[in-house]
């Protein structure tokens, strides 16, 4: 059926097997482990670059836990990319950053990763259809509700006459992606996606839970309300539009001479934000230069930065500018959250058939996009300090902001070229045994925190034993029949196991919370309190599938931070491994049940969480190289105390 609202008939119709919205990182693990075996795979991305995160986010030093990263256990084309960085440098962190291991240039880490791209497609002799700079704009779903059957995207080109694409940053071109006309400044071509064969899955991997919200399944926005699965929240309601800070990331080299520094006019605006640390000991720009540098191609000698030792920034060192009082954007209200909720979609019309425009509220991007640009100026230039201050900043005018297409970033204005994302729309799963409003993983699935502290112990009674009867682990039937009081119960020291994983994840549960006031750069505005209560280590998690399983729709499957979590497991399921594991899990499923026959829900049994059939997928994962389970997993194994984070 060939939708009847278009301004104009369709350019093209193009048949897959598997349609990967979303060219991150998941996206890429997604369509690497369906090309390998065998399937044709569409993968679209509204950017020009595949990798996300890695390249088109600019956030490309790797986020890893310690023990993890010693065992190098990851899924297989994740080690495959480390390998591949480190043979690109010749080591594996070219820019000697102290935040990871691994930091290098945005636009190598996207040359990697096309290349492994083609090569998987050679290997397993699949067929990839790549869409660069496209968007989704409508997805037609049978009558039953139950299947997409095709989807109808929007590809844009500059049109005649006007400048390259990443000219512009992208709140300038967003809204005019998702039109169907053609503009002055895009032409356009309509695609409609269409299954080949009798079926198709089609993979949400975008930023922000695109398709989930397009298709109105059930998710969920922002701050849980507080339960003894989330006690850590500091909402007893839940609150929709406080989410983590997204970062226009950008890459500024240092020079052998003072440059000029141009004041944005807007600097003003956002100068009250702007600052090193409250701790004073980071107070130095060489800490918070080395921090994230990407490349050093002669590095200095020893030097005291900050409470670390590091090599000493060099002219035609480059660094990567992420950090939370400098290019966080960090909205909080319903009068400048970026990520809209349900009401809010509703309310703006992008529910309504033929008009969803990407879910994005242009403005925030705007003024993120405004920061960041202002930041470099105050790194620069800035003498003023938000968390601590006069007397701490000193101008650094022997830098410039990178500003080319062949620049790290790829773009003209130097800012990424899509705001590195830490939370987007969270699926919420279907309901099962355990899980009468659909299933999530939650706070206590993953966390380490020390559930004895006063801040818990004065949570309401009832709250608090249901706390401590879930955090028994093998002992909870015993609790509950003998009425055991919390300050007797022997604490699981794991993570949640669940028998239908098909991926694993660790990383710190780590926020970058909403500002408590709107516009967030208001002087003296301060995080939302309590947002950071969760804050710390976590254990060695997994991925399971019913978390990539939405409500209602059979062929769609969600594979990247929007899989059912809750917001502050979120924030440990949120780094580079997680994505790539959960797309490896997306893309093996996919093969799996067309070859089969069925749909993802079928692999799992209500009550076991299990079956035969996702047994062999399982098996099938682990010989691939893409864990299911950390080793040693078991619910009699309480041995993880060396499974730290850092």
């Amino acid at each position: 059926m060939v939708p009847t609202n278009l301004p104009r008939s369709l350019d093209r119709t193009v048949n897959c097997e598997l349609l990967v919205a979303g060219g991150g990182v998941a996206g890429v693990a997604t369509a690497y482990e369906a090309l390998q075996a065998g399937r044709t795979v569409c993968l679209t991305e509204l950017t020009d670059w595949v990798g996300g995160q890695l390249t088109s986010q600019g956030t490309s030093a790797l986020d890893e836990a310690k023990k993890q990263r010693a065992l190098l256990f990851y899924s297989r084309g994740y080690n495959e990319l480390r390998q591949r960085i480190e043979r690109k440098y010749g080591k594996l962190n070219p820019g000697e950053c102290w935040v990871s291991v691994s930091c290098f240039l945005p636009n190598d880490a996207e040359q990697i990763l096309t290349e492994m791209l083609q090569d998987a497609a050679k290997k397993g002799k699949g067929t990839l259809q790549w869409f660069p700079s496209t968007v989704i704009k409508s997805l037609d779903v049978s009558a039953d509700g139950k299947l997409i059957q095709a989807a109808i995207a929007i590809q844009h080109r500059p049109a005649p006459g006007t400048p390259p694409l990443n000219t512009e940053p992208l709140s300038q071109t967003i809204e005019d992606a998702y039109r169907y006309e053609d503009s002055p400044r895009l032409t356009k071509q309509i695609i409609r996606f269409v299954p080949r064969g009798e079926r198709w899955i089609v993979v949400d991997a975008t930023e922000t839970g695109e398709l989930i919200a397009l298709a109105d399944v059930p998710y969920q926005v922002g701050l849980d309300p507080r339960t003894y699965l989330n006690p850590s929240s500091p909402t007893e309601t839940g609150d929709p539009y406080c989410l983590q800070g997204f970062t226009y990331t950008f890459a500024m080299e240092q020079t052998a001479t003072e440059q000029p520094q141009q004041k944005p006019p807007f600097y003003e605006q956002y100068e009250p934000y702007y600052g090193y640390d409250a701790d004073y000991r980071k107070a130095d720009f060489n800490f918070v230069f080395t921090y994230r540098r990407i490349w050093s191609p002669k590095p200095g000698p020893r030097i005291k930065a900050g409470p670390l030792t590091v090599t000493a920034p060099t002219p035609g060192d480059i660094s990567m500018q992420n950090w939370v009082w400098g290019n966080d954007y960090r909205p909080g209200t319903a009068a400048d959250n970026l990520i809209y909720s349900r009401d809010q979609l509703q309310q703006t019309g992008q529910l309504s058939p033929g008009n969803w425009i990407g879910g994005l509220r242009t403005d925030a991007l705007r003024k993120g996009e405004e920061l960041a640009l202002g930041y470099y100026y105050w790194l620069a230039a800035g003498t003023t300090d938000s968390q601590l201050g006069a007397g701490f900043k000193k101008p650094a005018l022997n830098h410039r902001l990178l500003t080319s297409f062949d620049a790290p970033m790829g773009t003209a204005h130097g800012l990424s070229k899509y705001p590195y994302m830490r939370e987007g729309r969270r699926l919420i799963g279907r309901s099962s045994t355990g899980y009468p409003n659909g299933f999530s993983v939650n706070e206590i699935d993953v966390s380490r925190a020390d559930y004895r502290q006063e801040y818990y112990r004065n949570l309401p009674a009832s709250l608090y034993r249901s706390l401590w009867i879930a955090l028994a682990g093998l002992e909870t039937g015993k609790v509950i029949v003998n009425d055991i009081s919390p300050e007797q119960v022997t604490r699981r020291s794991r993570s949640t196991i669940y028998p239908d994983s098909v991926g694993i994840s660790q990383y710190a549960i780590d926020f970058h919370p909403c500002m408590q006031d709107s516009p967030p750069e208001k002087p003296g505005n301060i995080e939302r309190p309590g947002v950071r209560q969760a804050h710390g280590q976590s254990y060695p998690g997994q991925i399971p599938l019913r978390a990539m399983i939405p409500q209602r729709l059979d062929n769609l499957l969600v594979a990247s931070k929007s899989i059912a979590t809750s917001f502050v497991a979120a924030a440990a399921y949120r780094v580079h491994s997680f994505e790539w594991s959960v797309g490896a899990a997306a893309g093996t499923t996919a093969d799996f049940v067309l070859s089969q026959g069925i749909y993802p829900y079928q692999l799992v049994d209500d009550r076991s969480g299990t079956t035969p059939k996702l047994q062999t997928l399982q098996k099938r994962l682990n010989q691939n190289g893409n864990p299911t389970a950390f080793p040693s997993t078991s619910i009699f194994n309480e041995k993880w105390e060396d499974w730290r984070v850092w």
